[in-house]
């Protein structure tokens, strides 16, 4: 069977929210965001996906909700838990923290920023999401940049440190087919 997946990065959150690590915490949508989601959900509908999957937070459920299709809520498609850095911003944070950012591609086994996931626990977690799917012709997974990049890298089979080179825009939808 030929399988396509869409995986979408939901559209841009909350200004009070931009400019900071968010994570997991649940930001609504910019006024921007939502007028793109609104775009998003009428092109993802025109290709039918027989399942819409979402991390089941609001940015990405919202979206999934628009689209019309049958929906799956999946929270191993979440993004990282950045532990207590969620919310801050990423200029405090690295104030207060220096360069342990670098630390999440350095250290993907150890490093826990904030106290959250580990760069190997999300990177584990999305393949086990992967290996979940249903075997439907088409599928589309409204997810968050660190997920989206780690499922393309562990599909081109590429290391930690390139992760950053595979986290799509918001808004953005990739096409992966089988």
């Amino acid at each position: 069977m030929k399988q396509t997946v869409w995986l979408v990065r939901h559209p841009p959150v909350a200004l009070a929210w931009q400019k900071r690590c968010y994570g997991q915490s649940d930001p609504g949508f910019s006024r921007e965001g939502a007028r793109m989601a609104k775009a998003l959900a009428l092109e993802i509908a025109r290709w039918s996906p027989d399942l819409v999957i979402h991390s089941d937070v609001q940015r990405t459920r919202s979206l999934a909700e628009q689209i019309g299709a049958p929906l799956l809520a999946d929270p191993q498609w979440r993004e990282r838990h950045f532990g207590s850095w969620e919310g801050q911003s990423w200029q405090a944070i690295y104030r207060a923290t220096g360069s342990d950012m670098d630390r999440m591609l350095s250290e993907p086994d150890s490093f826990r920023p904030g106290g959250g996931e580990t760069t190997a626990e999300l990177f584990e977690r999305i393949r086990t999401a992967w290996l979940s799917l249903p075997p439907l012709p088409r599928i589309a997974i409204v997810t968050h940049g660190g997920p989206i990049a780690c499922a393309r890298a562990q599909l081109e089979g590429v290391s930690f440190d390139r992760l950053p080179a595979f986290i799509p825009a918001a808004g953005e939808i990739v096409t992966l087919q089988f």
